[in-house]
């Protein structure tokens, strides 16, 4: 798998598939550890990347080509990250899971590490996407 630069933007496509979380895991920490984020926020960073595209494997379709697409920008006072999708009949949200819950924590924990998060919908695909504040990454 092959990181694309597309400008300021880098990209991976990835099989809609639970092996994918891994791979876009490292394609964009080998991003971050290239342009010198710390560990604490660099592992932020992955956590939210993990829990977006997990959430897309097991809650929406893949896109036509079967695939998701993981896109992010390093800009100067944040990192902006986008999962793309074919959708699923729900529009995802952060929800408060109850203590004995196995699940439903995902969202909750983007809400919580990002200082902004939210769904844009575009004919079949749907893009998750989250800011992380870059100042914490210095």
């Amino acid at each position: 798998m092959a990181i694309a630069q597309h400008g300021p933007m880098s990209s991976v496509t990835v099989p809609h598939e639970r092996s994918s979380v891994w791979a876009a895991r490292l394609a964009l920490a080998d991003e971050l550890d290239a342009n010198g984020i710390e560990t604490p926020m660099r592992d932020d960073a992955v956590l939210v990347l993990c829990e977006l595209v997990s959430n897309a494997i097991k809650h929406a379709s893949p896109l036509p080509s079967g695939d998701i697409s993981v896109r992010w920008t390093l800009q100067r006072d944040r990192l902006h990250l986008e999962i793309t999708d074919g959708g699923a009949l729900t529009r995802p949200q952060a929800a408060v899971a109850a203590v004995s819950s196995l699940g439903g924590r995902g969202l909750d924990i983007v809400r919580t590490i990002c200082s902004e998060w939210g769904v844009t919908e575009d004919g079949n695909a749907v893009t998750v996407w989250a800011d992380l504040p870059r100042h914490a990454m210095a």
